[in-house]
């Protein structure tokens, strides 16, 4: 039998999906590694733990399915993206990757918008913040110059395992998106941006699509798991971008909702014409020749977390959510902004901090507890507005994932909030799916995503707009959209007086 193998390279932890051509999934195994937080705002990883995890999983792969060294026939990535990993002259690595959620580099953005502002917007469609890569770049070159002259590879993390299993040095246009350095309308690195920071550019990787075979599995490497024949290597892509193709996000119409710890709205987009200004992120898609926008709540799932933790700790999420259907929307009046640790969309504003509103005696723990649930949604509608007012979306269908697909009256919620049908995938595997979808591409099963999905995305449950539900909830979302003009300054002042 005929195997793929998708790879997710994660911010905590790596994870390998075996699958047929059926779509059925034949194998998985995951191995965790450590944040490194030097101190506050700094979050980094080794890049040798990634291969470390690599190794296990792979191996655990083989252990439960042998004939895999036989039958492999693709492997593919999905990788967390914007970290930065750099490399010296012999390959190796020369200092700890920097993530993507730290946040270090405030500094280095204010550079780029102040000195190159319209011209990374004009070509990447998006702005600094310090997620991307691009700031982490310039922190390296101001505050770590010896290191700045050693580095000769520059890439992002799922392409250093390609790197480790191919040799070739390589990325794909999803993945480069989320770099500030590539133009991607033209799908070419932006050669200006580079020449405006001093970048060379020689020390990025060839840009793929995501596939395309970047090479096959090295000798060493077949010898260290045993495999009897050449295993083709596709470059893959960047985790949103993966799971969007592993949640059938891939044609008109098409929107997934995404609620981890943050939470992410995302929308297929056909061109790199919608102009959003940078209040959404505009990047180009796994599948071939396409393109996605997603917003993001920076604390989705994280504000249901601190809710409980805080206030519930003692009960189950099933328990403190048991009786939210109860309730009408809008919670008797009370009204809750998930923005806890500051905002990513519409408003990017890292001083923001969240609040209940309308707060009185007859609001119990199930009130705020609904209440939290319809903040968070309502702040992902904040980026399905703005993608219906600026880009002309419309959303027939929105695949629920994550934490908020999991509780049949949040997903009817949704339905009601977003007025559009919900459906939740059969089987979840998020970005490990598209990956292997990917390496299927690439191997010659299929031609294209779609093809793919027909036999990989599944759909489970189907939730449709109450139009009573609808009407409601579209009062209070006006009014949610208030709250954070009504207490901006209030939670600036509060944090100037720490």
């Amino acid at each position: 039998m005929a195997y793929v193998l998708g790879i997710d390279l994660g911010t905590s932890s790596l994870k390998g999906l075996l699958m047929t051509e059926r779509g059925d999934v034949v194998g998985e195994a995951s191995a965790a590694y450590p944040i490194l937080t030097p101190q506050t705002g700094l979050s980094e990883q080794e890049p040798d733990q990634w291969l470390e995890a690599a190794k296990k999983v792979i191996t655990a792969l083989i252990q439960t399915t042998p004939d895999m060294t036989t039958q492999l026939q693709g492997i593919s990535f999905s990788g967390q993206m914007h970290s930065l990993v750099v490399l010296d002259e012999n390959k190796q690595s020369i200092r700890p990757a920097i993530l993507w959620n730290d946040v270090r580099t405030s500094k280095q953005c204010r550079e780029i918008t102040e000195k190159a502002g319209d011209l990374v917007l004009g070509l990447t469609k998006n702005i600094a913040l310090e997620g991307f890569t691009l700031p982490k770049i310039l922190w390296i070159q101001e505050n770590e110059p010896e290191n700045w002259e050693k580095v000769r590879y520059m890439m992002l993390p799922k392409d250093y395992l390609g790197f480790w299993l191919t040799g070739t040095f390589a990325t794909d246009f999803s993945d480069a998106a989320g770099t500030l350095l590539l133009d991607i309308a033209k799908k070419e690195w932006a050669q200006p941006i580079f020449d405006t920071f001093d970048i060379p550019a020689e020390r990025l990787p060839k840009l793929f699509e995501s596939q395309d075979q970047i090479g096959v599995l090295t000798d060493d490497i077949k010898a260290m798991f045993g495999f009897e024949v050449d295993v083709p290597v596709f470059a893959g892509g960047a985790d949103n971008a993966c799971a969007a193709v592993g949640s059938g996000i891939i044609q008109d119409g098409a929107g997934m909702c995404s609620i981890g710890t943050s939470g992410v709205f995302l929308s297929f987009e056909n061109d790199a014409l919608a102009d959003y200004q940078g209040k959404l992120h505009l990047f180009n898609h796994a599948a071939k020749g396409d393109y996605y926008s997603m917003g993001v709540t920076l604390a989705a799932g994280n504000s249901l977390d601190w809710f409980k933790n805080t206030f519930a700790a003692d009960k189950s999420f099933p328990e403190l959510l048991g009786g939210i259907s109860e309730l009408k929307p809008g919670a008797d009046g009370l009204l809750f902004t998930p923005y806890i640790v500051g905002e990513r969309t519409p408003h990017v504003d890292s001083q923001i901090r969240g609040s209940f509103i309308g707060i009185d005696t007859h609001h119990t723990l199930t009130h705020f507890a609904k209440a939290v649930l319809e903040g968070i949604t309502f702040s992902l509608k904040d980026s399905q507005v703005m993608m219906e007012t600026v880009a002309g979306r419309h959303f027939d269908r929105i695949v629920s994932v994550g934490g908020g697909a999991k509780n049949p009256d949040w997903l009817q919620m949704q339905a009601d909030i977003f007025n559009a049908t919900i459906v939740n995938l059969t089987v979840e595997q998020g970005p490990g799916l598209g990956a292997a979808m990917l390496a299927a591409i690439g191997a010659g099963w299929f031609d294209n995503a779609a093809e793919a999905a027909e036999v990989f995305v599944h759909y489970k449950d189907e939730f449709t707009p109450n139009p009573d539900h609808v009407a409601a909830y579209a009062k209070l979302y006006g009014l949610y959209t208030q709250v954070y003009g009504a207490t901006k300054a209030l939670s600036h002042d509060l944090l100037d007086l720490n």
